[in-house]
């Protein structure tokens, strides 16, 4: 397993100085946010070409994928096949998405379909279309579930595990994230542990949206269910941080580094 962190999170003047940070901490590639993403390709190839890279990139699309207005549904998607694009050139290990924050925006049409089955009906539809685009580029859709205060639909990782199934498109992945896991999964370890190889990133945080070992989440079992499921890739750091970046980035990760 490899450590990341989100940009935003890093100290420094520069990219430059920021990869640079994070090299002396020990963590092997920085999470980009994808709005904006394509005017700083020059600048990203020029600087991360060294031990820390691209770990993935984090929406930052336009529009809402599972809009009523199809307007809305079209740019969503078309900045998720730009940024999957942009993700595999840059080597990264997939674009995270999420379908929907709120809750539902397509109409109740019971008796016929509710708004939840339409939503994941529509999902699935929309997941092939982008799925055959991830193929052709070599980049993976990374569907993350979120909690229940941010999301009426996927919640939990069986049930984005659940889409991937119906979609069934090699390209299509879950990313786990701790914060998350920690409101809506009754157990973090097993959960894991049940969604195996669809896990394809992670994001940390603890309980309470700090940094790893600032809360009450049990990392030591999360870390070692996903090491029982062969987990090697990137663990990113998407959260507050708690104090001096400094002295709080270095001090989380090598808390962490006693389970990975």
């Amino acid at each position: 397993m490899k450590l990341a962190c989100q940009e935003e999170m890093i100290p420094g003047a520069s990219l430059e100085e920021k990869a640079d940070n994070l090299a002396r901490w020990g963590y092997a590639g920085i999470e980009f946010w994808g709005a904006g993403l394509r005017e700083r390709m020059a600048e990203i190839k020029r600087i991360l070409r060294g031990p820390v890279r691209v770990s993935t990139i984090c929406a930052g699309y336009r529009g809402c994928p599972l809009e009523a207005d199809k307007r809305e549904r079209d740019l969503a998607l078309a900045d998720a096949r730009d940024l999957l694009s942009l993700g595999a050139d840059l080597g990264g290990a997939g674009l995270i998405f999420v379908p929907i924050f709120g809750s539902p925006r397509l109409p109740d049409l019971s008796p016929l379909a509710d708004a939840v089955s339409l939503e994941k009906g529509l999902l699935c539809k929309l997941l092939e279309e982008l799925g055959d685009h991830a193929q052709k580029v070599g980049n993976d859709i990374l569907l993350e579930p979120l909690n229940r205060y941010e999301t009426h639909l996927l919640n939990r990782l069986e049930q984005a595990v659940e889409i991937c199934r119906k979609v069934a498109t090699p390209r299509l992945k879950i990313m786990a994230d701790f914060f998350h896991m920690s409101i809506e999964e009754a157990d973090i370890a097993a959960s894991i542990r049940a969604a195996g190889d669809w896990i394809a990133h992670v994001h940390l945080a603890d309980s309470n949206r700090l940094l790893p070992g600032k809360g009450h989440t049990d990392f030591a079992a999360g870390l070692k269910a996903l090491k029982a499921i062969g987990y090697d890739k990137y663990l990113a750091m998407e959260c507050g941080l708690g104090g001096d970046p400094r002295v709080e980035l270095k001090k989380s990760a090598d808390w962490l580094r006693q389970w990975m």
